[in-house]
């Protein structure tokens, strides 16, 4: 496929380079597969559940380490809120109070979303601030119809001219309100956390990966809080930013898989999924890193409780890492047993979650060694996994990949060949799913950083189908972050209780309860 003098000025203007631009368009040539799913990863086989003893442990574990260890927490924040008011702008859209009441537009659209939102509306966090916008601007708003204040509410919420809600960064959006009226964000929300397990010797360091076009409000709102924060928590706060690098974007193609061409004739890049973000990972340097999505918080009241699995976690983390650290040290003597090298092979069968080949010990111990140095010698990620109860998102699954090896990964539904019944039915099987609260061990055990980009596996990208000015295209979203990104890190699955996850992807989340118990900020 030839591209033109201007073409190839654009792609490195990106920071790409050619030959990757044409692996993306092979990619859509040839397709991707889906996931080879062999079984649900389950309490016993695959997923860990620890006693109250256990944790203790490895709670004291994380304790006692963490002072000498640089913690980090990685948090995705660059999207923005539009998503959570889908519902909401449908509304704005189709109803007009003077054609029909209310009721009768919920009972035609059968739009039980809008119906709970109105139920719950001074529930929200943002209530005083709409109200208090609405009386100043509508001193009659109390006389209107039910409808009329209902579309002017969402208006002033929504509206670009006014509080202009849908286009905030969700990090900065009033998630949590506590007595007098105080209001808190998931951004805020995530410092106030932190400082409860990822605070080493009095300080607590946090990485945001952010729109560049929200960096300033960030910026602000930092300002704003850091001295209540730092006050309450007693904790000094060291954050950082960084931006979903341009390099990581992909092209887009025609349904007939050629470039897909603006109509200035320049091709079209578009950001390639949270997958881009293993390049913003890749760049931190620390011994624990701690990754919780940005819409994932709750009120203070909850804190300690989600803050004891994240010690959980990390103990785990630390445990198994001392071990791997010390097996990487006797494989690199020669003189390595092979009554070591049995336990070795258990360690990583059992305690690592790996499945070892039935072959290898039909191998020569020089072949065993090199087995199990590459097998070993990976970053580690510790996941949290949650019981199934309806939610949305990624599950656990044993998966088998082209060369036959089986290992647990996070799958997503869209990776899954729903036309395939054996496949759908082991989908069915699926008891827990992925909440996104990860503790990552980045450096090997001569504490040189991984290259994280050595660990991806570029088939487990998505393809999807898009318009562009009315135009169809197909648009490649890279392997997720925590999916196909890191699908050679060596993974272990720990069952965490539902209070750890709070995700808010709707407005209406916002209304469950560990998002409503007041109490003093």
């Amino acid at each position: 496929m030839s591209f033109s003098d201007s073409d190839l000025k654009q792609i490195e203007s990106k920071g790409l380079t050619l030959r990757k631009v044409q692996s993306q368009i092979e990619l859509f040539v040839t397709g991707l597969p889906f996931s080879n799913l062999v079984s649900a990863a389950t309490i016993g086989d695959g997923i860990i559940r620890y006693t109250d003893t256990e944790i203790e442990h490895y709670i004291n574990v994380f304790e006692g380490k963490k002072n000498d260890l640089c913690v980090l927490k990685f948090v995705p924040a660059s999207g923005a809120a539009t998503r959570m008011f889908k519902f909401l702008f449908q509304f704005i859209k189709d109803y007009d109070p003077e054609a029909e009441t209310l009721n009768a537009y919920i009972n035609r659209t059968k739009n039980n979303n809008l119906s709970m939102f109105l139920v719950g509306l001074e529930k929200f966090p943002f209530y005083y601030e709409v109200m208090d916008m609405l009386n100043e601007k509508h001193p009659n708003y109390k006389a209107l119809s039910t409808g009329h204040q209902a579309l002017l509410f969402v208006k002033t919420m929504l509206d670009e001219d006014k509080l202009n809600y849908g286009n905030f960064p969700k990090g900065l959006l009033p998630f949590h309100e506590y007595k007098n009226k105080i209001i808190s964000t998931a951004f805020e929300e995530h410092l106030f956390e932190s400082a409860l397990y990822s605070s080493t010797n009095a300080t607590t360091k946090l990485h945001f990966t952010i729109s560049e076009k929200y960096k300033d409000k960030f910026k602000n709102e930092f300002n704003r809080i850091q001295e209540k924060v730092e006050k309450k928590t007693g904790a000094k706060f060291d954050i950082s930013f960084s931006y979903q690098k341009e390099s990581t974007d992909t092209i887009a193609v025609t349904p007939k898989n050629k470039p897909f061409r603006e109509d200035d004739g320049t091709l079209l890049f578009r950001p390639s999924g949270h997958g881009a973000l293993i390049e913003n990972l890749n760049d931190l340097n620390a011994d624990i890193i701690f990754i919780k999505n940005i819409d994932n918080v709750v009120v203070y009241k909850y804190k300690t409780e989600v803050a004891k699995y994240k010690k959980l976690l990390a103990g785990v983390l630390l445990n198994l890492q001392e071990t791997s650290f010390k097996y990487m040290e006797q494989l690199d003597d020669e003189e390595t047993t092979e009554e070591e090298l049995i336990k070795i092979a258990e360690f990583l069968l059992n305690k690592l979650q790996v499945k070892i080949s039935p072959e290898f010990e039909k191998y020569k111990a020089k072949y065993q060694i090199e087995y199990l140095r590459e097998k070993l010698n990976r970053p580690i990620r510790i996941c949290g996994m949650v019981k199934n109860e309806g939610e949305p998102g990624g599950g656990p699954f044993w998966v088998k990949d082209e060369s036959g090896n089986v290992s647990l990964q996070i799958v997503e539904s869209a990776q899954i060949n729903m036309k395939n019944k054996p496949q759908k039915a082991i989908l069915k099987k699926s008891t827990h799913f992925n909440p996104v609260d990860i503790v990552c061990s980045v450096k090997n055990y001569k504490g040189e950083k991984f290259d994280l980009t050595d660990f991806v596996d570029p088939k487990t990208a998505f393809i999807t189908m898009k318009t562009k000015v009315g135009k169809d295209l197909k648009a490649l979203e890279l392997p997720g972050l925590w999916n196909g990104s890191m699908s050679n890190w060596n993974t272990v699955f720990v069952e965490v209780p539902l209070i750890t996850f709070n995700s808010v992807k709707t407005v209406n989340d916002l209304l469950k309860a560990p998002h409503q118990i007041k109490s003093d900020a």
